[in-house]
């Protein structure tokens, strides 16, 4: 595992943390898309299948086990714990747009046409596209809380490093996967007008407001 994996994941876990701290601790899921976290639970149950086929190593099954686990937790204090302060009104972004067109696309590419396989396309597409929901109520609502904007910047940052990985992988392993590449880069370009925002507001004690 080369660094940028690593602290990919490190980031990755960092905003789940960031997140949940930030619900339990405010009991509050004000400004969190419910919908969102609904797609990323689902991201996480279908990629992480090959727990019940084959064993990577601790850290690989570790890890897979707390971002599942953590995610329904996510989900569960939206709906359940905290549903009375869940902004519904504002998150209306419709999940089966983003979840039918991916479903169709990783049956018609994928690496190998196979049950699992294409569980696990369709996670990887499906990913690309889970934060829309979150960046559609911000659009909505105008504004972010600090805390919330924390979250993204890590789970944005999560990505770019992947992507270096896989530059890394192709130039000194000679490993290529298109479909996790390609995906990246979508995921990516969706977070570039909120790093943005981050470095210039955030960063600088701001509250992230959007323009009027």
């Amino acid at each position: 595992m080369n660094i940028f994996r690593l602290t990919g994941d490190l980031s990755h876990l960092a905003a789940i943390i960031i997140l949940l701290l930030k619900i339990w601790k405010s009991r509050s899921c004000a400004g969190i898309s419910g919908k969102s976290q609904i797609l990323f639970a689902l991201v996480f149950t279908t990629r992480y299948l090959d727990l019940f086929t084959s064993f990577i190593s601790l850290y690989n099954t570790s890890m897979k086990v707390i971002y599942i686990g953590c995610a329904y937790a996510t989900v569960h204090l939206i709906y359940v714990k905290f549903k009375a302060t869940y902004d519904g009104n504002h998150d209306t972004f419709r999940m089966e747009f983003l979840v039918v067109p991916v479903g169709g696309l990783a049956f018609l590419v994928n690496h190998d046409f196979s049950p699992l396989e294409i569980l696990w396309t369709f996670s990887i597409y499906l990913e690309s596209v889970s934060i829309l929901p979150q960046l559609f109520m911000i659009s909505k609502t105008g504004e972010a809380e600090t805390i919330t904007t924390h979250y993204l910047f890590f789970l944005g940052l999560y990505r770019a490093l992947y992507l270096i990985n896989w530059i890394w992988r192709f130039y000194f392993e000679g490993f290529f996967d298109m479909i996790a590449i390609v995906a990246g880069v979508v995921q990516t370009i969706l977070y570039c007008d909120f790093f943005y925002l981050y470095v210039t507001k955030v960063l600088k004690g701001k509250k992230l407001s959007l323009p009027a």
